[in-house]
């Protein structure tokens, strides 16, 4: 599955139907103007489709700009945004990470019957770069996928057509096990794979797909013919040597899951379920685990929305204490999330180029006072 197919057909009747007000704050600025004491506080703007976000060196992130296929650096104290690899294919560049000293970033790819983009852009696979170097190619994703198809669905339907999207990396962490190089989430082939300083590509995790509930009659190219996707799109490394995985599970309302895995063999310890459309994840030093929802409160069904829907309420960022306690915090259209030296960064507004909004894109900070319970 492309992860987002359904976004865009919602927002796209969205853009059509509305004239656009709401205008996300300018980077330095946080609601209600108290500085850092703000509960949300604007890092950076002036982004396009942000997706995920990496710690550099010093006060420095690297983010992911999708819309423009760009890798930037961003000063985390005076917010200056600084493009550091370039041409990478626009709508591709979803995932960057920040691993022996080079960016390793994940490239992902058109889904069925959409356009293929121009050269120079790599399509599904992982490349690297210097921070203000050209990106090669490390990995090709995409032919992994074909030859070994980890997640055994059936790829290609009697026409000879893909049935789902084959490969679309969507997220990359160092790989901690010592002589691996970097984990890759990609969403197309619903599994996260582990690759080597060589190159070489294992699977590292492959969640299955999901029968039950809201998924039982979710059609699919499965032998079975029935369930939802897994599609993981977030990965974070926790407490006591675990990884976090968030999954979409095709999108379907409350059946999007985080797993957390024991980080050396990828055995899962747990499941926390109950998400819609999980595109990040980041676990804080305490346990708390952080999980962004970007279509949170948009409009269901493919009709115009309601004449009073704010393109700026879409989204939020769902907090389960280690106790399991939710709470939630409202940031427009979140994907990327980051727990950095004691500080959440988030990605936001990073899918307001479906409503025709561009430069509209932003990292933040997001702190405690901006979790509230669900009964607040």
């Amino acid at each position: 599955m492309r992860i987002g197919r359904s976004v865009i057909a919602v927002l796209a009747v969205t853009a059509c139907a509305m004239t656009v007000t709401a205008i996300p704050a300018a980077a330095g600025d946080a609601s209600g103007g108290n500085g850092n004491r703000d509960p949300i506080k604007v890092i950076a703007g002036g982004l396009n489709g942000p997706r995920q976000i990496a710690d550099g060196l010093g006060n420095r992130l690297f983010v992911a700009e999708a819309d423009i296929g760009r890798i930037s650096a961003i000063n985390t104290r005076s917010g200056s945004v600084t493009p550091s690899v370039s041409n990478l294919g626009n709508g591709l560049t979803q995932g960057v990470d920040y691993a022996n000293g080079k960016l390793a970033i994940a490239n992902g790819g058109p889904g069925p019957g959409e356009p293929t983009p121009e050269p120079p852009a790599i399509l599904q696979s992982l490349l690297t770069a210097r921070p203000g170097g050209t990106a090669t190619q490390f990995a090709d994703l995409l032919a992994y996928e074909l030859k070994k198809n980890p997640d055994g669905q059936i790829q290609f339907g009697p026409d000879g057509a893909p049935l789902d999207t084959l490969s679309n990396p969507y997220y990359v962490l160092d790989d901690r096990r010592g002589r691996g190089f970097v984990l890759v989430a990609d969403a197309g082939a619903n599994a996260v794979l582990a690759i080597d300083k060589k190159g070489k590509i294992k699977p590292f995790f492959v969640p299955r797909v999901v029968t039950d509930g809201n998924c039982a009659q979710v059609p699919n190219n499965t032998p079975g013919g029935i369930g939802c996707d897994p599609v993981p799109t977030g990965l974070a490394y926790g407490p006591c040597n675990t990884l976090y995985v968030s999954t979409l599970q095709s999108e379907v309302a409350g059946e999007g899951r985080v797993y957390v895995l024991d980080a050396r063999s990828g055995e899962v310890m747990d499941v926390i379920k109950g998400f819609t459309a999980p595109t990040g994840v980041a676990v804080d030093n305490r346990g708390n685990v952080y999980v962004s929802e970007v279509l949170e409160g948009a409009p269901e069904g493919d009709g115009p929305p309601p004449p009073d829907f704010n393109p700026s309420d879409v989204g939020q960022i769902v907090k389960v204490s280690r106790h399991g306690e939710r709470s939630y915090a409202q940031v427009t259209m979140p994907s990327g999330l980051l727990f950095e030296n004691g500080k959440l960064y988030a990605s936001a507004w990073s899918i307001a180029s479906f409503l025709g909004i561009p430069d509209a894109g932003q990292v933040v900070q997001v702190n405690d006072s901006a979790f509230v319970p669900a009964s607040s």
